[in-house]
């Protein structure tokens, strides 16, 4: 547990001047068996305290390796004199943040260290199994993760904030070839928000999900290309989540929105169907936790839900303090942080299409010709919501059956134009939050979402 260092140090904030006193202790562990090699077995640590002032529109910021009362004022100080300097050199002459009520948040999972030889073993098994059931693969890999970050936050405006986020999964990845002999590969993600020890406590416990991995790997074996062209496609909740994060939320970050993104001119006009509705849930979604939760942002801002489309109208951007104020909105928590040095940036939380009426079945009954396309490998996407994403597994529909299993394959198009071709959107959300955004610093974000109907551009061989 993080010893408190700053709390005692808010006489020292000055007055009428937003100040936040951040301290901060991240962790990963990591073991990879690849072949039943331990290739990879790593502990890595990092603590400090940081501190951010804001004056007439420039932020101070400094940090320190360090967690003490000693670093804590060394920090405030620099940072004090940073925001003077900045503002000196500067002068926008804005005026000084709202202030946000808020009181003591104290949540999340304490943290619970592992044995590094647990994971080794725990690896280790899981790579015997899928070693003597499916001797016939190319190779395999198997890699256990698990990362947290916990924060002690103090603000000028009276907040006090202790949070944590633990979150352990395991990677299965697994290669053969085509009867042609071409490579393939297929990988799944096991685990969520928690420690190892919570998710992980019998490695037989996984081994229905690897069989049906392997099961989808034997069918993509005698995969065929798609056929190239504008197509009637299902994506899964998967794809629905990853286009939810990466095609349309980067493009509604206020930062981005101010540098010039699609969204900008696009505030309360049409952007997709009537039946799509996105969030960027805080922590909680749908009655239950989400997958990362966030009570209280790296500003000191508690953590509400951010409604950016509802009904296919855009109605808001996410913000820190700073842009809500430029656009006349309230902060609902999205100004995060990777490290301890890391200033906050507008991040996304947990990000996902609302679900709808239909069931998935009928959504591919309905389809007479076309792809239900489930997992992506990557995705990329810029400020003009134009996007491309790898999809590594997906079946043909044929007269409202699933078909034959693809091979590797892309979709393309305008975020904002394919959303308007969503014609049915199913009853349940997938949910995915094993990987990190890139935006600018790493950071473990939720992204997910119902199966949706819609028109988009597909690669072919």
């Amino acid at each position: 547990m993080l010893e408190d260092h700053i709390s005692s140090k808010k006489s020292l904030f000055s007055p009428g001047v937003h100040t936040e006193l951040r301290e901060q202790k991240s962790r990963s562990r990591q073991v990879a068996l690849i072949q039943g090699n331990l290739t990879g077995n790593a502990r890595m640590e990092s603590s400090g305290t940081s501190a951010r002032v804001y004056e007439n529109g420039v932020y101070g910021f400094s940090s320190i390796a360090e967690c003490s009362g000693d670093a804590a004022e060394t920090v405030l100080k620099a940072a004090t004199e940073n925001a003077g300097f900045m503002d000196r050199h500067v002068g926008r002459g804005k005026e000084p943040l709202p202030v946000i009520p808020c009181s003591q948040i104290s949540r999340g999972r304490d943290i619970l260290d592992t044995d590094q030889k647990r994971y080794v073993e725990f690896a280790s098994q899981l790579d015997a199994y899928i070693t003597e059931k499916y001797p016939g693969l190319s190779s395999r890999s198997v890699i256990v993760s698990e990362d947290s970050m916990e924060k002690i936050i103090c603000t000028s405006d009276g907040c006090s904030g202790h949070i944590c986020a633990p979150r352990s999964y395991i990677y299965v990845f697994l290669n053969s070839e085509t009867t042609s002999g071409t490579p393939i590969e297929l990988f799944k993600p096991l685990g969520g928000a928690g420690n190892f020890s919570d998710n992980f406590t019998d490695p037989a416990l996984l081994y229905p999900q690897i069989d049906a991995l392997y099961e989808q790997l034997m069918q993509k074996r005698e995969g065929v290309y798609a056929e190239a062209g504008y197509k009637t496609v299902v994506l899964s909740g998967f794809m629905s989540g990853m286009l939810a994060h990466e095609a349309v939320g980067h493009t509604v970050e206020a930062d981005l929105v101010l540098g010039g993104s699609v969204a900008g001119p696009s505030l309360n006009k049409c952007v997709a169907s009537e039946l799509v509705s996105l969030v960027d849930f805080a922590h909680t979604a749908f009655g239950r936790p989400a997958p990362l939760p966030v009570y209280l942002d790296d500003e000191g801002t508690p953590a509400e839900d951010a409604v950016l489309i509802k009904d296919g109208i855009l109605t808001g951007y996410m913000h820190n303090r700073e842009s809500a104020q430029h656009f006349g909105a309230r902060p609902l928590g999205n100004a995060r942080a990777w490290g301890f040095s890391d200033e906050p940036l507008i991040r996304m939380r947990n990000t996902a299409v609302l679900p709808g009426k239909d069931r998935l079945e009928d959504i591919i009954a309905s389809v007479d010709d076309g792809y239900y396309l489930i997992n992506s490998t990557n995705g990329q996407a810029d400020t003009t919501g134009e996007f491309m994403f790898g999809v590594n597994m997906g079946y043909e529909i044929k007269k409202g059956k699933l078909g034959r299993a693809l091979l590797d394959t892309t979709i393309s198009g305008v975020a904002f134009n394919m959303l308007k071709t969503v014609d049915m959107v199913s009853d349940t959300v997938e949910w995915s939050s094993s990987g990190f955004c890139g935006k600018k610093q790493p950071m473990p974000v939720g992204m997910g979402g119902p199966a949706l109907r819609c028109k988009v551009m597909i690669g072919g061989r």
